[in-house]
């Protein structure tokens, strides 16, 4: 079931990817001087008046390169007039957008994407934070400690039952004695290759558990008791799934977004949806900057004031430049809106928990 599900989120993912560049493609194949090679359209110029693709297409290296070169620039140049749009006038960009002005900006989707797997990479290479907290590597070490504890667990067990039955019935137990030992000796040396590090108490040292009490329904408390297994083993695959759910954050938020305005003439579901989707694009850049800042050694007192700050200061902006909204309208559905946006982020951590400990 895990398996098919992220099936799903990888294949959304790539038709979202697909989509937004798709257009840029010049496509390939020989030149007919009468048709368009990509829709049939009967051609009376340098471009099909159907579909917009060039009368002329090659299929050299030159021309490949030349495909590059225009969409890096034609994604750059549009990228100096929505990026510093996006952080300072956030408002007036979803609205100019909305209101039709798509040729001069990069589009919600498109930069959403560029966003997504921007953190990724960033994140993936960097860690989550300045502590260095590897989850691929705590999860390996993890697996190495739960499979050191199955393999002696069981046979030191039966040494000790061994031991107690000799000693009740009086037997001798030197050699049971010094195979129990060997045995302990043995998981010791282990655990010390491993860097296994025991509590007073005698139990193992883990990173974080999940969750210690029981819920009292089975289903639940066996997924429960899967993640405490390796914790960090849960949490990589959060990271994982994270971005290829992202998406999902979208369609999650625009509910919320739309009780912000009930059954308004002037507001439609389009206009929620860009708006959710450059606010998204925006708090991940947000993120990738924080974090590359935090690299640079940026005392983290100023971090943590730009985090706190920062994104309800966005919020407002954009919504009283995106909806026209007043001071007072905008500040209390700021307020709202950062209520929703923990309901969202709350739901969404636990749809990727629970495809985790099912996976």
């Amino acid at each position: 079931m895990a398996g098919e599900i992220e099936a799903l989120g990888d294949a959304v993912t790539g038709g979202m990817l697909a989509s937004a560049v798709e257009r840029h493609g010049s496509g390939g194949g020989g030149h007919d001087k009468h048709r368009c090679l990509n829709c049939g359209h009967f051609l009376d110029s340098h471009y099909c008046p159907a579909c917009g693709q060039a009368a002329h297409v090659h299929r050299t290296v030159g021309a490949f390169g030349q495909d590059i070169l225009h969409s890096v620039l034609h994604f750059e140049g549009k990228a100096w007039r929505t990026l510093p749009m996006l952080f300072l006038r956030p408002g007036e960009l979803t609205r100019r957008y909305i209101n039709g002005e798509r040729a001069r900006f990069i589009s919600p989707l498109a930069l959403f994407l560029f966003a997504v797997f921007m953190t990724f990479a960033v994140f993936s290479a960097m860690g989550l934070g300045s502590g260095g907290f590897d989850a691929m590597s705590a999860a390996d070490r993890q697996t190495t400690v739960n499979q050191i504890e199955r393999e002696f667990s069981q046979t030191i067990a039966e040494s000790e039952q061994e031991l107690a039955t000799a000693r009740a019935a009086g037997r001798p137990t030197a050699a049971i004695e010094t195979e129990l030992e060997q045995k302990r000796a043995t998981l010791a040396a282990a655990e010390r290759m491993v860097g296994i590090e025991r509590t007073e108490d005698g139990e193992v040292e883990r990173n974080f558990t999940i969750a210690d009490a029981a819920t009292g329904v089975p289903e639940i408390d066996a997924l429960i008791s899967k993640a405490n297994e390796n914790p960090a083993l849960l949490l990589y695959k959060v990271q994982n799934n994270a971005y290829k759910f992202a998406w999902a954050l979208i369609p999650l938020s625009a509910p919320f977004l739309w009780l912000l305005y009930p059954f308004s003439r002037r507001f439609g579901m389009y206009d929620h949806l860009v708006f959710i989707t450059y606010s998204i694009s925006f708090m991940l850049l947000l993120a990738i900057m924080l974090r590359l800042a935090s690299a640079a050694a940026v005392p983290s007192g100023w971090i943590s004031l730009i985090l706190l700050f920062y994104p309800p200061y966005h919020m407002y902006r954009q919504l009283r430049g995106a909806y026209r909204s007043s001071r007072f309208g905008a500040l209390l559905r700021t307020v709202l809106l950062l209520i929703f946006s923990m309901l969202t982020l709350t739901l969404f951590a636990a749809g990727l928990l629970a495809l985790g400990a099912l996976g």
